[in-house]
C-alpha cells in the first residue's frame, strides 16, 4: 500500500512567495538610491583633492571608488530589503484576505458599495 504524495500546495501557501526580479522602475529606484549618496559622500569627503584633478581623471576616480561601494556593498542590501518589503507586503495580504470580518469584499471580491454614500 502506498501513501498519497503530501500536498505541495498546502507547504507553499503557508509561507510567501519569493520576490521576483525587480521591475525597471525599481532597479532604476534601487539604483539612484545607491548612487546618490555614495558620490554625495564621496564628494563631500575628497572634495578638495578631486578638484585638483582635470575632469576626466575625477570622474575615473569617482568611478572606481563608487561602482565597487554600490554594487558589492549598497545593491545587495537594496535587494534584500526590496523582497523583506515584498514579503511583509503579502503576508499582510493573505492574511487580510483570509479574515472574512477584515475584507470589505463582498461575492467574487467585487467591494461593497459605500453604505454611508447618499445617492440622489
Amino acid at each position: 500500500m502506498t501513501t498519497p504524495p503530501a500536498n505541495p500546495n498546502s507547504a507553499a501557501s503557508s509561507r510567501p512567495a519569493a520576490a521576483g526580479p525587480p521591475t525597471k522602475h525599481q532597479l532604476a529606484l534601487m539604483i539612484w538610491l545607491a548612487v546618490f549618496p555614495t558620490l554625495t559622500v564621496l564628494n563631500l569627503t575628497l572634495g578638495d583633492w578631486l578638484r585638483t584633478l582635470i575632469p576626466v581623471v575625477r570622474t575615473f576616480v569617482l568611478a572606481t571608488i563608487a561602482v565597487p561601494i554600490v554594487i558589492y556593498a549598497l545593491m545587495p542590501q537594496l535587494h534584500r530589503l526590496r523582497a523583506r518589503l515584498l514579503t511583509r507586503i503579502a503576508s499582510s495580504r493573505t492574511t487580510t484576505d483570509s479574515t472574512p470580518s477584515a475584507s470589505p469584499a463582498g461575492p467574487r471580491g467585487t467591494p461593497h458599495p459605500n453604505p454611508t454614500r447618499e445617492r440622489g
